[in-house]
């Protein structure tokens, strides 16, 4: 944990962010999440220990951590947008029966090609793969 603290320091301060009580708290709320929460979720976890804050510094410092790197943003067709502490290279499950997202890890997806026509056409930086589907939980197996 202390290792990612100073990463948020450190990143804050290269990018001209003040590393304030309510950014602190919402970083370290984000680390515990594990179910890659959306801003409102964060939100009523966060007013618990600060009663005072608002939706609104909530959402923009989540989207400030994206920004500089501190968070990922998933997104779904239709559904709110949400949020993975997890920065390293990765990919997701998402039960469409619950709505949970789970992390997993393969190096076939890491490793996949990508096609020539998107290839002539765009510079591809990053691959990330959603898989969608019933969970272990929902189908009960």
């Amino acid at each position: 944990m202390d290792s990612l603290l100073e990463t948020f320091r450190k990143r804050c301060g290269e990018n001209g962010l003040k590393i304030t009580p309510q950014r602190t708290v919402i970083y370290l709320e984000f680390l515990r999440s594990k179910d890659h929460p959306s801003v409102d979720a964060l939100y009523k976890r966060i007013k618990k220990s600060l009663p005072n804050i608002s939706f609104d510094t909530v959402y923009r410092t989540l989207q400030s951590f994206s920004e500089i790197g501190l968070a990922n943003v998933l997104e779904g067709s239709g559904e709110p947008r949400r949020f993975d502490p997890d920065t390293q290279n990765h990919h997701h499950f998402r039960c469409i029966r619950c709505g949970n997202i789970f992390d997993f890890h393969s190096e076939f997806y890491d490793n996949i090609d990508i096609p020539k026509e998107i290839r002539a056409e765009f510079d591809v930086t990053k691959k990330k793969i959603i898989l969608e589907g019933i969970c272990k939980y929902c189908s009960g197996k």
